[in-house]
């Protein structure tokens, strides 16, 4: 059987980010992707121009169409604009009950702006969150999330797993790139164990979509029946490799995306 992953996000008209790189991500892991658009942005290596997002019934009428006829072993969830797209998504989970599903919670920009209002980020909290089996957030997502102040040490950090866990997804992934130091550091708690993962800081501005690519290449390891903890480790080095061979594109004239097939150019 082919390893069919999904990825249910929104558009990067730049291909750095989103839908795009998620789709990048998984094709440079073996996996071969499909997709549910909840919103189309006006995007580059420089900013978000404009978002456009999708009606809730056309991302429904999406949804049916690719599980009703692609066996899919694990989902991504990237961006969701508003409650109703969440309560779509929800649905559909609750309907086809895929094996994996891993939620990148995108709710805050790389300006520190918060993307989602208050009620759809209660949404996200106690309807889809439950439903994972990971959680991938940042440093200021995971702050959203438990309303806190934003971890800047890596005790700060682990303060953070429990309330995180207590979420209620199978496992969480805290991603602490935000923090200064000499290494990249995340914290991957399975259910069980908590476990600190560890890759050389690289300095670059070619970072673009970082969270979307892991959160995909862990999708796409778990579609291929990886354990969830194997899919993790897998994804981590993924990403670090991928950003310390970033350099080796010249992408638009900002913060450029990471190079998702370093293995393969």
């Amino acid at each position: 059987m082919s390893p069919i992953a999904l990825t249910i996000a929104g558009s990067d008209s730049g291909g750095g980010a989103g839908i795009q790189a998620d789709l990048k991500a998984f094709s440079a892991l073996g996996a071969y992707g499909c997709s549910v658009i909840t919103a189309l942005t006006a995007q580059n290596t420089r900013g978000v121009q404009g978002i456009f997002n999708v009606d809730p019934e056309f991302i429904v009428q999406q949804l049916q169409s690719v599980f009703s006829d692609l066996d899919i072993k694990a989902v991504k969830v990237g961006m969701l604009s508003h409650t109703g797209v969440i309560e779509a998504v929800v649905d559909a989970i609750e309907k086809y009950a895929p094996p994996y599903l891993v939620v990148d919670p995108v709710m805050v920009a790389t300006s520190g702006d918060v993307l989602l209002q208050q009620h759809a980020i209660h949404c996200l909290k106690h309807a889809l969150i439950p439903k994972a089996n990971l959680i991938t957030p940042n440093l200021p997502e995971a702050a959203v999330l438990l309303d806190r102040k934003r971890p800047e040490s890596l005790s700060e950090m682990m303060d953070m797993m429990e309330p995180l866990m207590a979420l209620g997804s199978e496992a969480v992934l805290l991603k602490g790139g935000h923090l200064a130091g000499d290494k990249a550091i995340d914290l991957f708690h399975d259910g069980q164990t908590l476990h600190q993962l560890e890759a050389p800081w690289v300095e670059t501005r070619n970072t673009h979509g970082t969270g979307c690519t892991l959160s995909s290449a862990i999708t796409a390891l778990l579609a291929q029946g990886y354990s969830l903890s194997e899919a993790v480790r897998g994804g981590k080095e993924y990403i670090a490799e991928a950003i310390a061979n970033a350099d080796q594109l010249t992408i638009g004239k900002g913060h450029g995306p990471v190079h998702h097939f370093y293995r393969n150019w």
